[in-house]
């Protein structure tokens, strides 16, 4: 592969960070910037894009869950209240 070479001016946090992420990747920093300049030139999605694309996934399936939910708390919450009734009733003396 022939390749060129391109200087370009970054921050020293930026910098630090980099070389902090290439090494822990074990590689080097310009191999991390020619994959990363790759993917953006090949157009993939953003991380929004990919945010938006998960969500539109997942929230059909939230909905489900929450009305489900919604449900199963109706539900404990009217057998509580017969509970209560119920020993509301039991204190007055009241057999039925």
């Amino acid at each position: 592969m022939q390749t060129e070479r391109v200087t370009f001016l970054t921050t020293p946090e930026n910098k630090a960070a980099l070389d902090s992420y290439a090494s822990g990747a074990g590689k080097s920093v310009g191999h991390v910037l020619r994959e990363a300049s790759t993917r953006y030139l090949a157009g993939g999605q953003s991380e929004a894009d990919s945010y938006d694309e998960a969500l539109a996934l997942v929230l059909p399936e939230l909905e489900i869950s929450l009305a489900k939910w919604n449900r199963q708390l109706d539900a404990m919450n009217e057998s509580i209240d017969r509970a209560c009734a119920a020993i509301d009733r039991a204190l007055a003396g009241d057999p039925a």
